[in-house]
């Protein structure tokens, strides 16, 4: 008996660590002791290791088993190291060879009757390792073909200890089950990464064209998804609120191939990840209820950090309805992401940074009652109670929102009138990609890749309209009626409505639209 090593990956927030799982057999008082800073489902794993190792019909060693984790200053939660501790213990023991489990990580939860579970976490634990030179990962057959969306690594998928066992002790090592990896093109990105079935339109999926009587606020979103503007629309119920904020993400393009690693990222931290799409390549939309905590919202726990919902919609919508019902302190807490495009939580046991570059969509009645304000059903709320109720939502929170827009009660008249103009998402979805390629043809070189991601330095150097179409920003700007902030959102507006009408440039016609959708007088 000898100490062998096998390597696995400890995930802190979505950034994965490598792990050296060492393991020893040797003389003294018969038992099993985990070391290396373990929280409590890993202390835990030594009893569902020795069930799983005992169930694939291998005897337990009679003698003192010590399994170390390092580094040991690294804080380690879950049970992603279940089968590198029950791989290293077996080489230790002489079942396995100690040189064939050096090199493969090995990520998995074991059951009791030794069979290998899925794991949260499994793409973000691959790149880890890939990062770390690993050229073979071994992972539960569920997880295989999101961990195959690694290139130039080998996926291993097995669904028992006991086929894996057999695996490390066959001479013959080129019969392993290797997953299927995913099609890519020449720049090595993935075209295909699951069953043509899942990625084809299906019945149901929201459409613009499904919203009628509403002609501005179609326009609005597809000037928001053309830059990646935030909205806030205002409304009676039943106006469409809802529907168009559920139908932005069909105007928003396909997320870039690294872009699209970094949300499925998120989603396989947070277990949302569908089994039928390892790859998420459409913008991900979220919608909290109302009563959700800061906690859900922006992330954490008790244990395990998780990300919250302005992470799950990174790189897409993340909606807020009812806004003003939602806690002032999580309408608050949107401040800090909305300008950085990250949010960190910070935990005694340390901090975790989260990606949370989102659009977000504010939806709001105009008093609390929702009543009509109509002749038969007048609206009974004072102008204290309105003002009161829309007064939640704080001022600093809207001015970091670009596009404001009011909605009105359409008659039978106009939305029969309406319907000739109504688009579906599939052409207005043109108009935008060719907007935002026209953005990202102006940013090259740059870490931007839309409107509302430019800086305020280069919309002022790089970026400053002529001094003639600058002229009624200023002029609000010198009233008061228009902050910093608001000028660099305005402005940010104004490309984004050149971009769609194919200008180099925002003219006067472009600030003055800009201006209107940034103060909400626009109609």
């Amino acid at each position: 008996m000898t100490v062998a090593r096998t390597r696995c990956v400890a995930l802190v927030g979505v950034t994965g660590h490598p792990i050296d799982v060492e393991a020893d057999v040797g003389s003294g008082v018969a038992g099993t002791h985990l070391i290396g800073m373990l929280d409590t489902a890993l202390s835990e794993a030594r009893d569902r290791v020795r069930s799983a190792v005992v169930n694939s019909r291998h005897s337990w060693p009679d003698a003192r088993i010590t399994i170390s984790l390092f580094p040991a200053s690294l804080p380690k939660r879950g049970s992603m190291f279940d089968l590198a501790i029950a791989v290293a213990l077996l080489a230790a023991a002489g079942v396995v060879p100690v040189a064939r489990v050096a090199d493969p990580f090995f990520l998995g939860e074991l059951g009791l009757d030794g069979s290998l579970r899925p794991l949260r976490g499994v793409l973000p634990a691959v790149l880890a390792a890939a990062a770390a030179g690993a050229r073979t990962v071994v992972v539960p057959v569920r997880n295989a073909a999101e961990a195959a969306l690694v290139p130039d690594v080998t996926v291993v998928p097995f669904s028992t200890l006991g086929q894996l066992i057999g695996w490390l002790r066959d001479d013959d090592q080129t019969c392993a089950p290797v997953a299927e990896t995913p099609t890519r093109n020449g720049t090595g990105e993935i075209t295909r990464a699951w069953p043509s079935s899942a990625t084809e339109p299906r019945a149901g999926v929201p459409d613009l064209g499904d919203v009628a009587g509403q002609p501005f606020a179609r326009r609005a979103l597809e000037v928001c998804a053309a830059g990646g503007h935030n909205l806030w629309m205002l409304g009676p119920p039943g106006t469409g609120k809802t529907m168009l904020a559920e139908r932005l993400p069909t105007l928003l393009p396909h997320l870039e191939h690294e872009q699209a690693l970094e949300v499925t990222a998120i989603h396989s931290v947070a277990g949302t990840l569908p089994e039928d799409r390892p790859l998420l390549v459409r913008p991900p939309f979220v919608a909290p209820h109302h009563t959700a905590t800061v906690a859900a919202v922006i992330g954490g726990g008790s244990g395990a950090i998780r990300p919250g919902a302005v992470s799950l919609a990174h790189r897409g919508v993340l909606f807020l309805d009812e806004a003003p019902e939602y806690p002032a302190t999580v309408l608050d807490s949107l401040r800090q992401p909305l300008e950085s495009g990250t949010v960190t939580v910070s935990r005694a046991m340390g901090s975790v940074t989260f990606p949370a570059r989102f659009m977000l969509v504010l939806a709001a009645n105009q008093c609390p009652c929702a009543r009509p304000a109509g002749p038969a059903d007048p609206c009974r709320c004072t102008p204290m109670a309105r003002r009161r109720y829309l007064a939640r939502l704080s001022g600093p929170l809207l001015d970091r929102v670009d596009v404001k827009i009011a909605l009105y009660r359409s008659s039978r008249r106009e939305l029969l009138a309406d319907r000739r103009f109504i688009e579906p998402s599939r052409v207005v979805a043109e108009r935008v990609l060719a907007a935002r390629e026209q953005a990202a043809k102006r940013f090259s070189g740059t870490p931007w890749r839309c409107n509302a991601e430019v800086s305020a330095q280069a919309l002022h150097t790089d970026y400053r309209p002529a001094a003639k179409a600058m002229t009624p920003l200023l002029r609000c700007l010198d009233s008061g009626e228009l902050s910093a902030r608001g000028l660099d959102r305005t402005l940010r507006v104004a490309w984004t409505l050149a971009d769609l009408a194919g200008k180099s440039a925002p003219e006067v016609t472009e600030t003055n639209a800009a201006l209107g959708l940034w103060l909400g007088e626009a109609r």
